[in-house]
């Protein structure tokens, strides 16, 4: 069934694929190489651009604006030696097909991830094809939390704010996508609870999906 043009705007980690233990070995093994041991490294790197990640764990060594750039590259080229030859096994159940059942969306992406990461999940998996606007965390001044990004992809797709739906799975994430003026579905598969969404499911094999994503593209065509 179609969605009357309702657009479908994913985040990437934790939603297309589940990255967040990966992510957190990859800082693990980064930060050790560094001499450097951080308590909650999965709790403070989630939802935020690399950049940020870099200033909070390297806090007591000064840097540069180069070498912030310089670490989070060399940590995210860690991460995807240790995905890449295992991303289809990491991929969120029921992702690719619900992608494939709505080719026909709008559908884009917003993700605070590097490029790189961008290019590993959606070329890696075949599923670029799906997305018709794709905007990674370097392409905007402000990331999540703030609007912007989920604002672009709104544009490009040329779809209104009000008619779009985000998933997401992160605390920062929600907050962009509200603030954007767009309804979420929250993904469990990083936080067991996600207040502010409308919609909360474990991934995209739940069945209480489709009947929400129906009720909300009749109630906008009215």
């Amino acid at each position: 069934m179609g969605l009357n043009g309702l657009g479908l705007i994913f985040d990437m980690d934790g939603v297309l694929i589940d990255s967040t233990p990966t992510h957190t070995e990859a800082w693990l093994l980064y930060l050790k190489r560094h001499g450097i041991e951080i308590p909650e490294i999965e709790a403070r790197m989630l939802g935020k651009r690399n950049d940020a990640i870099v200033r909070d764990f390297f806090r007591d060594v000064p840097l540069t604006d180069e070498q912030v750039l310089e670490h989070g590259a060399r940590k995210e080229q860690l991460y995807r030696d240790l995905m890449g030859p295992k991303i289809d096994f990491h991929m969120v159940p029921g992702v690719i097909q619900f992608l494939k059942g709505h080719q026909d969306s709008p559908i884009g992406l917003a993700t605070n991830g590097e490029l790189a990461n961008v290019n590993l999940v959606l070329y890696g998996t075949n599923i670029h094809q799906y997305f018709r606007a794709v905007v990674s965390g370097q392409e905007v001044l402000l990331p999540k939390p703030h609007p912007d990004i989920y604002l672009k992809v709104a544009d490009l797709l040329g779809i209104s704010p009000r008619n779009c739906v985000v998933f997401e799975d992160s605390l920062t994430g929600i907050e962009a996508a509200r603030a954007a003026g767009m309804r979420v579905a929250g993904l469990t598969t990083t936080l067991s609870k996600l207040p502010g969404v409308d919609l909360s499911v474990a991934d995209f094999l739940d069945t209480g999906l489709e009947p929400w994503l129906q009720s909300i593209a009749c109630s906008a065509a009215v």
